[in-house]
């Protein structure tokens, strides 16, 4: 590991809640191409799946912040634990109603229970700020390093969701995801001593982290990448096994994220100046363009290569996107503030992998290569109208805002984020 790597890990306990959140996040990877493998498995039915899909993120779009704000009033160990039980239980119901063919919405329900699920990757980043509040280099860093996690995920769970429901039994892929989440979460909230404190009651009166105008291009922007995201996934499962080889539709995905994940090692090295917003854009228009060879796809083996490179710009604008964040949010209210980029990337799953899937049904998977291309483009509109307001971070952000200086330190932050 580059020495960089190395020092972030040198104060106590850093290294086993890291290693709590990877697990934590697997799910992540795991659950919604999972739901669409097992319901594709079961009843060939590719607008089920990608709607029951669509139903887990969106419930976590809609739950996952309001987890995070409490989170930031109370501490993770008092809420994380009974949310995540929630998520289980409904992931155990979902399971039997899918493997006894009950009705459609019992399927529904369930998904939306699994909703609950905490966003473990906002709690890590958040953990990672309290200790290296005041070490801006180091923060850097470590927002890297949770985004070549977040990649590794990606790599490692759609192998392990597809391949075990392909090869073992359908229900095999969402079984583990689940094991995955609760081995994370449990061992995460056992370790007190880097869970941030709780903030007073008082500090949160001003409403929710979304107020802020930087964040809500943010969201807005990451709703259009989700999108990305979501059709990605579905449309490459269809792909695969329109060609007789549904198996390989894993291992298609987990260079989409290897390519993210190199890109994110490299950028967690480096140290910029400037705004990080123009970086930003910069990263959104790279996404958006490399959509476009998806629609000339005619095998595996070249979308393999497309989705490596289109994974190129998916990592470093997801690190500066949390730089961003944490120049526009309270400090108060900064897991809520990460929670909700998150948020927008679940509504973006959401509507990304549910368009995808009908458009497959109706036109056949090809055709649903369109939804992320479109989804590119929407994206950079979003990005560009918005992009004035994130060169302004606020200049006094409320909650411990004094914990990062004056502007004198923003300007040092702007210089290395």
């Amino acid at each position: 590991m580059p020495s960089p790597y190395r020092a972030i890990f040198a104060l106590p306990g850093t290294k086993s809640f890291s290693v709590a959140g990877f697990l934590g996040r697997m799910p992540l990877s795991m659950m919604g191409i999972g739901i669409v493998t097992m319901i594709s498995q079961l009843t060939g039915r590719y607008g089920l799946a990608g709607a029951l899909s669509a139903t887990v993120a969106l419930s976590a779009a809609a739950i996952g912040p309001q987890i995070s704000r409490l989170v930031d009033r109370h501490g993770q160990r008092r809420v994380l634990r009974p949310v995540t039980l929630v998520s289980l239980v409904a992931a155990a119901a979902l399971l039997l109603c899918a493997k006894y063919a009950a009705p459609d919405w019992t399927l529904f329900v369930s998904c939306a229970f699994i909703g609950c699920v905490p966003s473990v990757g906002s709690m890590i980043r958040a953990r990672w700020a309290a200790l290296y509040s005041e070490a801006p280099r180091q923060l850097h860093t470590a927002y890297s390093f949770e985004s070549v996690i977040d990649e590794v995920c990606f790599i490692f769970g759609p192998i392990f969701s597809i391949g075990l429901s392909t090869a073992w039994f359908p229900e095999a892929g969402p079984l583990l995801a689940a094991g995955f989440l609760a081995v994370g979460v449990f061992w995460l909230t056992a370790q007190r001593a880097t869970e941030p404190t709780p903030h007073p009651r008082e500090q949160h009166n001003s409403g929710s982290a979304l107020r802020a105008g930087g964040l809500q291009v943010l969201v807005a922007t990451f709703v259009a990448t989700g999108a990305i995201f979501g059709a990605v996934d579905v449309v490459t499962v269809a792909f695969a096994e329109e060609r007789g080889h549904k198996a390989m539709a894993s291992v298609v995905l987990a260079l989409y994220a290897a390519g993210s994940c190199l890109a994110g090692a490299l950028f967690g090295l480096l140290h910029f100046k400037g705004a990080p917003a123009r970086r930003w854009l910069v990263g959104v228009v790279a996404m958006a363009v490399s959509m476009i060879p998806l629609q000339l796809v005619g095998g595996l083996p070249f979308l393999a290569v497309a989705l490596f490179i289109a994974g190129l710009s998916v990592a470093p604008t997801m690190i500066t996107t949390m730089a961003l964040v944490e120049q526009h949010v309270p400090r108060a209210k900064l897991t809520e503030g990460m929670t909700w980029v998150s948020t927008g990337l679940a509504v973006g799953v959401a509507l990304g992998s549910s368009v995808a899937g009908w458009v497959i049904d109706a036109a056949g998977a090809k055709a649903g290569y369109g939804v992320p291309g479109v989804s590119g483009a929407v994206a950079v509109v979003v990005a560009f109208l918005g992009c004035r307001r994130l060169q302004q971070p606020v200049p006094q952000r409320g909650g411990t805002s004094d914990e990062h200086g004056a502007d004198g330190q923003h300007e040092e932050r702007r210089s290395v984020a």
